[in-house]
């Protein structure tokens, strides 16, 4: 029989993480003040070598840094996206190593710009930091800037808005998107033919641009193409369903489906419905459980996906940086590269 394994003690500790087992009792009890960098190092060498008072060091080195509380409004509260979008934020607010952060997340229930704002407006005085997911609209720029003139900053998310008032934007680049998914629409469709294409609303920046990027590369490289008028679905997947289903059954020509934003999932209903696998080449954008069944039963050919994990983590270093440094004079712009997804992939 093997003898029981040893717990490592206090003096372990104190030897792995390079400092005496006096720094290590102040910082376990609360005696006095431990430098963050080394109540860090302790941290990190207590998780190494499975200390068993690892999270009560954690909790302590916590309880020594700032407590920031961080507000988040993102769209469309009972969509796969966004829960797994609020999900991944919690994690990432909770399981931070050196600041103590709260996460305050509200839901848009509309595409109105009044909502938006008065949602924006709300979080004045209850918040250090701000992101948001919305429409580019006069109001919503309005209530960023009344954040700002408060020394709050505003960040946009996925589709930019409130340009030169919002601290940053962070999301994939929608101008090379819509390029990107012309260039795999122009390959992978069975052959010259009438492409649809759908958009949320003309407000939503993001849409915009995937919208230009994806008829600027058929009218460089793809002319042989005919690209209908784009299709507004209000990110509805029933006037999506309804639009696919008149569109195929008025014309029997359509070679690709480009749904921009949001209700995708009308449309591959709607494929689903009335074309065989393969037939229609439909690129979409979020793997959701029912993109990743489009993808199974090939009615969706492509999925072009935001990476939530890296863009929450970035995303939350760049608010808490905002709050500990100040505003930026010139604020930018912080691209993430899409994930593809294909029949294949899974």
């Amino acid at each position: 029989m093997n003898p029981p394994t040893k717990r490592p003690t206090i003096s372990d500790l104190a030897k792995a993480a390079g400092v005496s087992v006096a720094t290590i009792d102040r910082l376990l009890n609360g005696r006095h003040p431990v430098r963050e960098e080394t109540a860090r190092r302790i941290f990190e060498a207590a998780t190494e070598i499975g200390f068993h008072g690892a999270n009560a060091i954690r909790q302590r080195t916590l309880a020594q840094q700032p407590d920031y509380h961080l507000g988040f409004i993102l769209q469309k509260e009972r969509h796969a996206f966004y829960q797994e979008f609020a999900a991944r934020i919690e994690e990432v607010v909770r399981s931070h190593p050196d600041r103590r952060l709260r996460a305050t997340i509200r839901f848009v229930q509309s595409t109105s710009p009044t909502e938006l704002a008065e949602l924006i407006r709300g979080m004045k005085g209850k918040v250090r930091a701000v992101a948001v997911t919305g429409i580019d609209h006069h109001d919503a720029t309005a209530a960023v800037a009344e954040l700002k003139a408060a020394g709050i900053p505003t960040f946009s998310l996925l589709s930019d808005f409130a340009q030169g008032v919002r601290e940053g934007y962070i999301g994939t680049n929608n101008l090379k998107a819509g390029r990107t998914a012309a260039w795999l629409m122009s390959k992978i469709a069975r052959g010259p033919g009438r492409i649809a294409v759908f958009i949320g609303a003309f407000r939503y920046h993001g849409h915009a641009l995937r919208e230009t990027g994806f008829r600027s590369y058929f009218r460089e490289f793809a002319p042989e193409f005919t690209l209908t008028d784009s299709i507004v679905n209000v990110e509805t997947r029933q006037l999506t369903y309804e639009a696919t289903l008149g569109l195929l059954d008025r014309h029997d020509d359509v070679v690709g489906i480009y749904v921009a934003g949001g209700g995708m999932e009308g449309a591959i209903a709607a494929l689903r419905e009335v074309r065989r696998p393969d037939e229609v080449t439909c690129i979409v954008h979020e793997l959701t459980p029912e993109s990743r069944q489009g993808l199974l039963d090939r009615h969706v050919s492509v999925v072009m996906a935001t990476p939530l994990p890296a863009l929450c983590t970035d995303l939350i270093e760049m608010m808490v940086h905002s709050i500990e440094h100040g505003m930026a004079e010139n604020p930018g712009q912080r691209f993430l590269p899409a994930q593809l997804w294909t029949p294949e992939s899974l």
